[in-house]
């Protein structure tokens, strides 16, 4: 099948993206279908490890034959230099530390007791620094990099924004019916996140012996810290929740940051990156 990339440039970002989204399909489904049809179970771990590998080898050969990029990955923010790795800790630690003031101010108010920490602590400690690493990596570099890149083309930077903050909700809300009635709150929290995330990629760091904006090392960073707070204290199990305090005002699920107080802080980290992201602006 010759691809006609000349054409499809010309299009709209939405059908751009739908044809992106066919593609990475057409290329996994030799792999995640006959693993489902032998073993009777949905695509495992690996397969979806080999379907992120197929998107960015996908969204490299994008950049380079529909956009014409000659640094296709650079382009989407992957950039990676000591200042870019200053960003990502940075921001890890803004995440990480918002995530643990939120269970102290809940310990102090009696929402919750906090608990000793176990004897593994140190093996989860690094363990949620890989997942969080992990995850925000991957998440990061879709969101954030490729999607943005392709909705910055064709929209203004306020309505780019806010169509990739419904689709990163959106994605993280594919549930049964009843999950999403039980859960619907946590939506406010990923969207607050996802447009949080796009104005840390906006943001200016120095890179090069110059200030600079559009690199993913502070939403990476950002995703991460979140992510990896989280985790200790999920996996940790250094919480434990009072049955006396609904779910609205500590988080859904036990989720910090779907609770009445998460969103307080995802509005506060989101304000701060939105005046750093206008500094950017101001350049």
């Amino acid at each position: 099948m010759k691809i006609k990339w000349s054409a499809i440039a010309h299009w709209g970002a939405a059908w751009r993206i739908g044809v992106f989204l066919l593609l990475l399909l057409l290329v996994w489904l030799p792999i995640a279908l006959p693993y489902s049809l032998i073993s009777g179970q949905s695509p495992n771990i690996a397969c979806l490890i080999v379907l992120y590998v197929e998107f960015l080898v996908l969204s490299w050969i994008w950049g380079r034959r529909l956009h014409r990029l000659t640094h296709p990955l650079r382009q989407y923010g992957w950039v990676w230099a000591p200042a870019v790795g200053l960003d990502l800790l940075k921001a890890m630690m803004i995440g990480l530390g918002g995530v643990t003031s939120l269970f102290c101010i809940q310990a102090v108010l009696g929402w919750v007791s906090l608990q000793p920490l176990g004897s593994n602590f140190s093996l989860i400690l690094l363990e949620g620094l890989g997942v969080g690493l992990a995850w925000g990596l991957a998440e990061e570099f879709l969101f954030r990099g490729w999607l943005l890149f392709e909705l910055e083309r064709d929209y203004t930077p306020g309505l780019a924004l806010w169509i990739s903050s419904l689709l990163f909700a959106l994605a993280h809300f594919i549930r049964p019916i009843a999950v999403i009635f039980r859960t619907w709150p946590q939506f406010f929290g990923l969207l607050l996140l996802g447009m949080a995330l796009v104005w840390a990629r906006r943001s200016p760091s120095h890179y090069s012996g110059k200030k600079v904006s559009g690199k993913l090392g502070l939403p990476i960073g950002l995703h991460a810290g979140l992510v990896w707070g989280y985790y200790i204290f999920k996996v940790g199990d250094l919480v434990d929740y009072s049955q006396q305090i609904p779910d609205w005002l500590t988080g859904i699920d036990q989720n910090p940051l779907a609770g009445l107080l998460g969103l307080i802080l995802l509005s506060l980290i989101a304000v701060f990156f939105q005046r750093s992201a206008r500094l950017s602006a101001s350049f």
